[in-house]
């Protein structure tokens, strides 16, 4: 915002901390992100950047698959995580999916049945769990989850 002559940015409208702590900021803006994470994944991951017609009702229904097949391999990168005892955070929603093309082949031959099993117990050789990063810098974001002060 330009104000009297110097540009001044905010990640809020709200400037009172007693309303919105700078921890709930900081915390609501990485929300912002992980949803921008979705959106890419959705377009890049899934396909959804190219349509396969102009006609409204066939974009909506590849819109509509689009986020069905989404939720559902959510569903399945929460079950890997489970299964394997981890944090969902550490799992690789995208490794999660690549890996569903050699359950396909181990199926077809025989040796596995279960997607969460098969992906857990070959999590290591199909880079499903992140490698880990350099410890972050700013402090642990709020877990707005549970009740209570900041």
């Amino acid at each position: 915002m330009y104000h009297q002559g110097v540009w001044h940015a905010y990640l809020t409208n709200e400037l009172d901390p007693a309303r919105l702590p700078l921890a709930y900021v900081v915390t609501f803006y990485w929300q912002r992100w992980r949803i921008e994470d979705v959106y890419h994944v959705a377009k890049r991951l899934l396909g959804l950047a190219f349509f396969g017609t102009g006609a409204e009702n066939g974009v909506e229904l590849q819109v509509w698959a689009t986020w069905l097949v989404y939720g559902v391999l959510v569903d399945l990168t929460d079950a890997v995580a489970a299964a394997l005892h981890r944090p969902v955070a550490v799992v690789s929603l995208e490794m999660v999916y690549r890996g569903l093309y050699y359950f396909g082949q181990a199926y077809q031959h025989g040796t596995a049945t279960d997607p969460v099993v098969y992906l857990a117990a070959n999590a290591k050789r199909l880079g499903i769990i992140k490698r880990k990063r350099r410890p972050d810098p700013l402090p642990a974001l709020l877990d707005l989850t549970k009740p209570g002060e900041p």
